[in-house]
């Protein structure tokens, strides 16, 4: 159940959750705040280190800015990028070192061949410089576009850990069966052949199953996807070996444009969604058993 934020007091629990062991409440999608109504497509989601202030952006069409917000929900500023054109910013993600990575990969017709991550450092500047470009191709894809039955070159979800970057394609293909493609792809300037890891296939239809966010918890042994209507959390996996990781599923009981998720601690979920037809344009908390 949603509850809207005029009737949702900020409990002293909001940004708390306890851990799993000591944990009885339900899973359960809460409204944190509203994102200003001209921020129509919020497409990912990321805390700063200090887990202070949200990171947002949107995507095709948009600035090159990244926003930034309390955790009350008031934008305190917007950081313009030099340096990097917003052509599909699909997601955003952050080493532990407190360095930002913007996902230029957006990609739903499958014909693109210009795929970029930017490294930015947000500090107290109205702007910051591109710090290093990461640009890759996925060697599988050979049409562009490939057949409507392999449209598997789209993503929405990434993030960066120990030195890599992790991709979960968006699947579009005709005959949708829930396949995701995981890349893995080098943190360092330069152009590179993103590695397939393998597939991973979580079950479901469109809204359920097709892969818009993705995070890491801060200690490592948690995945967290976003799609439409779930969360997907890979869990049990060995080193980088998402691919035969179990996959826990969650179902908010909610259906909209979903495409931001982060954590904030290890036991709780950021999760923010694009607003249409008056519906979404949310921060949302999910705190995890």
């Amino acid at each position: 159940m949603l509850y809207p934020l005029r009737y949702f007091p900020l409990l002293c629990c909001l940004f708390y959750c306890t851990p799993k062991a000591q944990q009885s409440h339900n899973e359960r999608l809460e409204t944190v705040f509203s994102f200003p109504k001209k921020m129509k497509e919020i497409s990912g989601i990321q805390l700063s280190l200090d887990g202070n202030f949200l990171y947002t952006h949107e995507d095709h069409g948009n600035e090159n800015e990244i926003y930034v917000f309390n955790l009350k929900g008031e934008l305190l500023r917007k950081v313009r990028i030099d340096g990097a054109v917003n052509k599909d910013w699909e997601d955003i993600s952050q080493d532990k070192q407190g360095f930002t990575y913007i996902g230029d990969f957006g990609n739903n017709d499958n014909l693109r061949e210009n795929l970029a991550i930017y490294k930015v450092k947000i500090d107290a500047a109205d702007h910051t410089p591109v710090l290093q470009t990461t640009t890759f191709y996925y060697p599988e894809q050979t049409g562009f576009p490939p057949r409507k039955k392999e449209l598997f070159y789209d993503c929405e979800a990434f993030f960066e850990h120990r030195g890599f970057f992790y991709l979960f394609t968006k699947n579009r293909s005709k005959g949708f069966d829930s396949t995701s493609l995981i890349y893995k792809i080098p943190n360092k300037p330069g152009y590179y052949k993103a590695e397939l890891l393998g597939k991973l296939k979580p079950g479901g239809n469109f809204d359920e199953a097709a892969i818009t966010g993705a995070d890491i918890s801060p200690d490592g042994k948690t995945v967290a996807l976003i799609t439409h209507q779930n969360v997907l959390l890979l869990e049990d996996y060995q080193g980088d070996d998402f691919v035969h990781a179990k996959i826990r599923k969650i179902d908010l009981e909610h259906t909209s444009q979903k495409e931001g998720i982060c954590f904030k601690g290890n036991h709780q979920l950021l999760i923010a969604d694009e607003r249409a037809s008056k519906i979404g344009g949310f921060l949302y908390q999910l705190c995890l058993n």
